[in-house]
């Protein structure tokens, strides 16, 4: 969390509720060159007197980073700026697009002018509660369930995980019916309501083989992208290939996600595929493989070439 030109003393001396305040003040110099008093006593509910004191706190831990604007009354990162905490990408991107949460009845505002795409499937949270709990307490859940090949049925299921797809929110889950592990939609469910009774360990996450198969990917530049430099830039991929894992359960949806062509020729075409999987043999036996962009079973690659 905190990059090694920190004063780790003086940090470790802080409890964690500061902590995060200096963090916000760090990304707010770091991200948006700017940071007011004004904006930790919006953020945190602090009093004008505590923001004071945490950003002089910051400014004992990295007296190098800021500089007060008396003309414009606020402080902005100074030339030589080096972030004192660590910064995830995707949180920082997640912040930016959509805030930290203003308000309890608010709607996310984005720090900046941002365009993302809109969510075209959401759950209910009268279904995604319950099966939240459910998940939270190890218990199983009754609901209805509508299916695209035998339509409404009454269902009881173990949730072990949510998996977003990309496209949708599922649930990895033992269905008792079945008596197998499956992906169920949230958006198919309704009427669900928690069991009680302890979950038997055939039910458990112990038990889901596909879950637990985690599998190494190497993806690399589509020998037919025209600029396959741009690709090592897009990826990070200083050694030509990207390193990935991936659990067997949502292998197919993750390679989907990303527009992966995982054909054993890389014979698919369009700009969306800057990426190869090298090794499609891999995804053998991955339960959700055939979801993937071009992917073929071995059966099917030999049979195809056969005559």
């Amino acid at each position: 969390m905190i990059t090694s030109t920190v004063n780790r003393d003086r940090l470790a001396s802080l409890p964690r509720t500061q902590l995060e305040r200096l963090a916000y003040i760090d990304f707010r110099l770091y991200f948006l060159g700017e940071l007011r008093r004004a904006d930790l006593i919006e953020r945190f509910g602090t009093g004008p007197a505590g923001a004071t004191r945490d950003i002089a706190t910051y400014r004992e831990i990295a007296k190098d980073n800021l500089a007060l604007d008396p003309a414009a009354k606020h402080y902005t990162p100074k030339d030589g700026f080096e972030p004192v905490f660590k910064h995830d990408p995707l949180r920082v991107l997640t912040a930016l697009s959509q805030g930290f949460g203003q308000g309890l009845d608010s709607d996310p505002l984005s720090l900046i002018r941002c365009e993302f795409p809109a969510a075209l499937s959401l759950p209910k949270l009268d279904v995604l509660a319950p099966i939240t709990r459910a998940i939270h307490g190890q218990k199983a859940v009754r609901l209805t369930y509508h299916s695209t090949t035998s339509g409404e049925s009454q269902k009881d299921l173990v949730p072990l995980s949510l998996v977003d797809s990309g496209v949708r929110w599922h649930v990895r889950a033992y269905d008792r019916d079945k008596a197998a592990f499956h992906d169920c939609v949230l958006t198919r469910m309704k009427n669900v309501s928690i069991l009680d009774g302890p979950i038997p360990p055939e039910q458990t996450p112990e038990n889901d083989h596909q879950w637990n198969r985690v599998i190494e990917l190497e993806l690399v530049p589509h020998p037919n992208f025209e600029r396959p430099e741009i690709a090592l830039m897009d990826y990070d991929m200083p050694d030509g290939v990207l390193r990935v894992r991936a659990r067997a359960a949502n292998v197919g949806y993750m390679l989907r996600r990303w527009s992966v062509d995982c054909s054993p020729d890389h014979s698919l075409k369009g700009k969306e595929y800057t990426l190869w999987l090298r090794d499609p043999l891999v995804l053998y036996g991955a339960s959700n493989a055939v979801v993937a962009p071009g992917y073929k079973p071995p059966v099917a690659v030999n049979a195809s070439r056969v005559g």
